[in-house]
């Protein structure tokens, strides 16, 4: 079973790394794939959050904040992607940390009260700090990550392909990550604190210290997709990081499916792409996505990750049917 799993995985990198091959002379379709790859990372850091029970709701807070600390580094003291992409994600992490102790003492919808509030808070900051953010108008103009030598090769990575697959690299080792927390003895603790707090507590689990680890690692893959997120749109407005673009998120951990870790990547990948084909419908982008959350738990509760156990099911049931009619 883990055999088979480990090939599935591989299977689905060799593709994903195939696609932008694919897809090369099409810059819209390459901006698309590169805004699947980033909201992976954001639906995925959502999920670590929330495997210890706390649903954030501001999730794109975090975002922001490495967004702004990359492109400030980058443009002010002129560093380089290298040291503004972790620079991005430990900003996030730092602030984070500040904010987690208070906040998951409390639970349930106290918790996303708590983070609702501070996207707001972090949103307001952007837009009235105008002598460094730009204000509501943004930063333009914001630099490609530029020429990068990778054993002695100089790509630009300010063209669509090389960026693509800079952020294809970055999000494979971001899962890997995440991937082997919830596969290891402290995911599993973790979910264990969402099953039972009080039985947990009593069994001598730092409940606390583990909802703030977790909200700091959530926290810390957010501010590196926000830096990702920047360098793509070449352009930051303090909208992009408010409220609708979390519970976007949020949808795409939910309708993918929380319980399971390829559940929040099938979410975002599917959410994220039939919004940019309709494009022409962007006023009407809300709607969908309640739309398609309302779908998804009505006919799978568990998520989109539930479909192929739910054909399995029904074919398994019409073979069984033909069986005895016969």
């Amino acid at each position: 079973m883990k055999l088979g799993w480990n090939l599935t995985w591989f299977i689905l990198v060799i593709v994903a790394f195939l696609v932008p091959l694919i897809i090369r002379s099409n810059d819209y379709f390459l901006s698309i794939f590169i805004l699947c790859a980033i909201y992976v990372i954001l639906a995925s850091s959502l999920r670590t959050i929330a495997s210890t029970g706390q649903i954030c709701v501001g999730i794109m807070a975090f975002t922001g904040i490495g967004a702004y600390t990359s492109v400030l580094l980058m443009m002010k003291l002129h560093w380089h992607i290298w040291a503004t992409l972790p620079l991005a994600g430990l900003t996030s992490m730092a602030i984070a940390s500040i904010i987690a102790y208070p906040s998951v003492r409390v639970r349930g919808i106290y918790f996303s009260m708590v983070t609702l509030f501070f996207v707001q808070v972090i949103q307001a900051i952007l837009m009235e700090w105008k002598s460094m953010t730009g204000g509501s108008m943004g930063i333009l103009n914001v630099p490609s990550i530029g020429i990068i030598s990778i054993f002695g090769l100089n790509i630009d990575f300010g063209h669509p392909l090389p960026y693509s697959y800079f952020v294809l690299v970055i999000t494979v080792i971001s899962l890997l990550f995440l991937y082997r927390i919830d596969h290891s003895r402290l995911g599993t603790t973790m979910a264990s604190i969402e099953q039972g707090e009080l039985l947990s507590k009593s069994v001598g689990i730092n409940t606390v210290g583990l909802k703030v680890a977790s909200f700091c690692i959530g926290s810390f893959f957010a501010g590196v997709a926000g830096c990702l997120y920047a360098h793509h749109l070449r352009v930051l407005v303090p909208s992009s990081f408010g409220l609708f673009p979390s519970i976007y998120i949020l949808i795409d951990m939910v309708a993918g499916g929380r319980k399971k870790f390829i559940g929040p990547i099938i979410g975002a990948i599917i959410l994220t792409i039939i919004p940019q084909l309709f494009s022409s419908f962007a006023q009407y982008q809300p709607f969908f996505y309640v739309a398609a959350l309302y779908v998804v738990l009505y006919t799978l509760p568990g998520g989109l990750a539930d479909l192929p156990t739910l054909i399995k099911s029904r074919l398994s049931k019409m073979r069984e049917r033909r069986m005895a009619n016969n």
